[in-house]
């Protein structure tokens, strides 16, 4: 009698595929940072997701446009706080994640980059290769906000030689 496997490799397929969609429905659902208008596809492995108690979501594409967030809204409180952990890209929550603050590696909205890992050994991996920091969560988040101006004013001065060389 001749065994098929057809089948269970059909099933094993789809069960990845499916699982694969379910970890970026963040993506269809917020397709853009609705602040610097980056595709977040694009940048899947810095996106973060804020899912606030009163059941309303903000999808970014960094840290910086979170913070950014967070400081307008303000009164709202935030359930989760989610990031793309740099190598799988998957969320994972951000307060108990590993952050690398600083390094070689240029960030996202940011001169100081500021990089989200799973797994401490996979971000001293990564500082190893890169340099910077390993920091926690409210470390990367007060470190965005001390670097607000001059990533403001970096992203500016981009925005305005890009449209200058547009012309």
């Amino acid at each position: 009698m001749k065994k098929s496997y057809g089948l269970p490799c059909i099933f094993l397929v789809l069960a990845a595929v499916s699982a694969f969609a379910q970890d970026f429905t963040d993506i269809q659902q917020h397709g853009t940072c609705k602040y610097c208008n980056m595709d977040r596809q694009q940048y899947a492995h810095s996106r973060m997701l804020v899912i606030y108690k009163d059941g309303t979501e903000f999808g970014a594409c960094s840290l910086h446009c979170v913070a950014v967030d967070l400081a307008l809204n303000i009164d709202k409180t935030p359930q989760s706080i989610l990031a793309a952990d740099y190598n799988t890209k998957q969320l994972i929550e951000a307060e108990t994640a590993y952050w690398i603050l600083g390094g070689t590696l240029h960030g996202v909205m940011t001169k100081r980059a500021k990089w989200c890992f799973a797994k401490e050994r996979h971000a001293r991996r990564f500082m190893h290769r890169n340099g910077g920091s390993l920091v926690t969560f409210d470390e990367a988040l007060k470190a965005t906000y001390e670097d607000m101006y001059a990533d403001s004013k970096m992203i500016r001065n981009k925005r305005k030689l890009r449209k200058m060389h547009a012309q």
